[in-house]
């Protein structure tokens, strides 16, 4: 089936996929575009999955301070190279990881992992983490958390 280079362009921007993933899951999925989301989610999770033996030698410590100071959190997330480590969609990462342990207190990373996003109640954390994978194509860990309050 031919899609339209609107529809295209429609998945990439609710995706941010790339503009030949996004037009083979359209291919794919006959043009039906949750049928298309459900087919890139799916590529996604397969691509993180092969990645996660790959070593992580990069990666940033991110924070967040709430309001007044009276809560912080420090975020450890490892990546492959520095490239990816100044990536947007890293960057975009551990700004949000950072706010979620800041607002939920996770006692650890495997907790963290599983709990639902603060932005999304239909994503848990780890799938923020595929997604990232997945566009960047590198592996990319939580690594450590700490939450300090007062």
């Amino acid at each position: 089936m031919a899609v339209d280079t609107q529809t295209i362009k429609q998945l990439r921007d609710e995706t941010g996929a790339g503009v030949m993933n996004a037009k083979k899951a359209l291919e794919e999925s006959n043009g039906d575009m949750q049928k298309a989301k459900e087919i890139l989610i799916k590529k996604g999770i397969e691509k993180a999955e092969k990645k996660s033996s790959r070593e992580i030698k990069a990666g940033r410590v991110f924070s967040y301070i709430h309001g007044e100071g009276r809560v912080g959190a420090l975020v450890k997330i490892g990546c492959e190279t520095d490239f990816v480590a100044k990536n947007e969609e890293f960057q975009e990462l551990g700004k949000n990881v950072s706010m979620q342990v800041a607002a939920m207190t996770p006692e650890n990373v495997d907790e963290l992992l599983e709990q639902d996003y603060i932005k999304d109640p239909g994503k848990k954390i780890k799938d923020l983490v595929t997604d990232v994978i997945a566009k960047t194509g590198e592996n990319v860990t939580i690594d450590d958390i700490a939450v300090f309050s007062i």
